[in-house]
């Protein structure tokens, strides 16, 4: 009877231990699932916000954009970005940008350049931000602190101080319009026509 009772003993006591290990491995391997559980979506998320991820990241670029088969600008930036999955899709320049703008003979009309850039795909408008120049064919120059261009309606404006440059004469004032070649301009609310040579020695950047 009793070496009946301690074989019984041991056996229960191996049962429990089988049982024990099971269960302790069970309870490991559901703390790794919810170890697990806890960081993927933080991983899936991440990963699936590719509104905050630009699709092309590319430095030191030059580049032509063509419309209808015909070459219509050159750009030259430090830094462009994609973003084609945000709500709006846009292109970044945050580095500043430069643009040549080509009639349809390939000879360059304008030209701009900007401290910052974003181009909102959608509506075809440029934003250009930071001591923005302009030049046309007749050698104005065209400076202010921010720049709208809507390459759909073939224009540009602005809200901003606008200076314009000519051989002769200075002219500021605040809001400007004008059609893709800055030939024909309109600005809003003039300040003052003054001679070059009375500005010489002022800063070319208008301030606000």
């Amino acid at each position: 009877m009793l070496f009946a009772r301690i074989v019984k003993a041991i056996s229960l006591n191996n049962i429990f231990n089988r049982y024990a290990t099971t269960a302790f491995t069970v309870v490991v391997v559901l703390l790794l699932i919810v170890g697990c559980s806890k960081d993927k979506p933080d991983t899936i998320a991440a990963i699936a916000d590719r509104s905050t991820l630009p699709r092309l990241h590319a430095s030191e670029i030059t580049t032509v954009i063509s419309d209808s088969g015909i070459t219509r600008y050159r750009i030259s930036s430090p830094q462009w970005n994609v973003y084609d999955k945000a709500n709006q899709p846009y292109w970044e320049f945050p580095d500043g940008i430069h643009f040549e703008k080509f009639d349809l003979n390939l000879k360059v009309d304008a030209n701009i350049h900007a401290q910052y850039a974003r181009f909102n795909e959608n509506e075809q408008v440029w934003e250009l931000k930071g001591k923005v120049k302009s030049t046309n064919l007749q050698g104005e120059l065209f400076e202010t602190e921010q720049l709208f261009w809507n390459q759909r309606e073939e224009r540009f404006y602005s809200d901003s101080l606008i200076k314009i440059t000519q051989k002769s004469h200075i002219i500021t004032g605040i809001g400007f319009e004008s059609n893709q070649s800055m030939t024909r301009y309109l600005i809003r609310k003039p300040q003052g026509i003054f001679p070059v040579e009375e500005n010489a020695k002022d800063d070319n950047s208008p301030t606000e």
